[in-house]
């Protein structure tokens, strides 16, 4: 687990080296959740021979949320957009950079690769395809899941409303719930002893 972890590490550091980023640069991590009332059915505990029916919505209205969070300090941001693409993406990064962000890691979506973003001046970072478990911004959608999820809301207002109080709620542990250790010693510089192989 520490070998994995350091490699990890040191793969992410190489990442960041070869953007140009250096030290003292504020690095977030960034992803996108499409949330909606499309319900799902979920387990529940009931008395034992009786069928448990549960409402479910089906309405096929939605907003793309847009979520930065900083793996060092615990800051998130949050967003929505109407649909995503490379204009979105674009308005996301103005927008988080004129509060201070520099570096951007995400992956390797088309409208990521846009012309338009790239040229916000944000550096960009990439992860490996199908390495989605990189991001610790999954984790903020785990808990922001568990939050909504199985909840009859009826409005997508009342939907987004539910979301950001989740969001909201998550200010106090983010540090615990984003700021994994391979991360922390990529940012923090800390010495790598085991051999680097080349794969994240």
């Amino acid at each position: 687990m520490r070998t994995r972890r350091c490699r990890r590490s040191a793969g992410f550091r190489e990442a960041l080296t070869a953007q140009g980023v250096r030290a003292g640069q504020r690095v977030v991590f960034v992803d996108e959740m499409r949330v909606g009332l499309i319900g799902q059915v979920r387990r529940r505990w009931t008395v034992r021979g009786v069928r448990l029916c549960q409402r479910v919505e089906r309405s096929y209205k939605w907003r793309y949320l847009q979520v930065a969070v900083d793996p060092l300090s615990g800051e998130i941001w949050w967003r929505w957009s109407a649909r995503l693409g490379k204009k979105a993406a674009a308005a996301a990064l103005s927008e988080w950079r004129a509060l201070g962000v520099e570096v951007v890691v995400w992956d390797n979506a088309g409208s990521h690769r846009a012309r338009a973003v790239r040229g916000v001046g944000v550096a960009l970072v990439y992860l490996p395809a199908y390495w989605s478990e990189l991001t610790s911004v999954v984790g903020v959608f785990c808990v922001v899941g568990r939050c909504v999820a199985g909840v009859v809301d009826g409005l997508l207002a009342a939907k987004l409303a539910a979301v950001a109080g989740a969001l909201g709620g998550l200010c106090d542990g983010m540090v615990r719930l984003v700021g994994w250790d391979w991360i922390r010693e990529a940012l923090g510089g800390c010495a790598i002893n085991e051999l680097w192989c080349g794969d994240w």
